[in-house]
């Protein structure tokens, strides 16, 4: 189980969600994290190094107040530009209360976009539920699959405090 409990708003925000992120960008510029570029060049990561991505604007306005001189955007905003390091909020609790519906959640484009921006890695924050949805139609198993198969394919991590 998650150990960030999201709550899903009907603007499209997930408050749990922004401290995850303040805190995994805090640990990101640290200090003690080094970027090695493909030239092989070495340098601590910076605040220019991440992208902070999330499909709602509610969630981007919120994720903007919390991380000052951190890029945050849209998926729509990001087309390409690329940094080391994205992190892709998914803001809402579950397939069923997304806002704009599980088409919009679970676009194959969006989630492309939004993972193939990172040089290095990608960090996907979301709740357990989302790799759990309920499909009605062949469609919504295609969308979901791709989020599943990016699970099957990920580290995880825990968060800690």
């Amino acid at each position: 189980m998650c150990p960030v409990q999201c709550v899903t708003y009907v603007s499209g925000r997930s408050p749990e969600e922004v401290d995850a992120i303040e805190r995994i960008v805090g640990g990101l510029l640290d200090g003690k994290v080094i970027w090695t570029d493909h030239e092989e060049n070495t340098r601590r990561l910076e605040a220019k190094d991440i992208l902070v991505v999330a499909p709602y604007n509610a969630q981007v306005w919120e994720l903007s107040e919390r991380l000052g001189g951190i890029r945050v955007g849209t998926v729509d905003k990001f087309q390409g530009q690329e940094a080391p390091v994205v992190v892709y909020s998914l803001t809402t609790s579950s397939p069923e209360d997304a806002p704009r519906g599980m088409e919009f959640l679970y676009s194959l484009n969006r989630l492309n976009v939004a993972t193939s921006r990172a040089r290095a890695t990608v960090i996907l924050v979301g709740s357990p539920k989302l790799f759990e949805p309920d499909c009605r139609t062949p469609r919504q198993m295609q969308l979901a699959n791709a989020l599943c198969r990016y699970l099957e394919l990920a580290r995880i991590v825990e968060p800690t405090n």
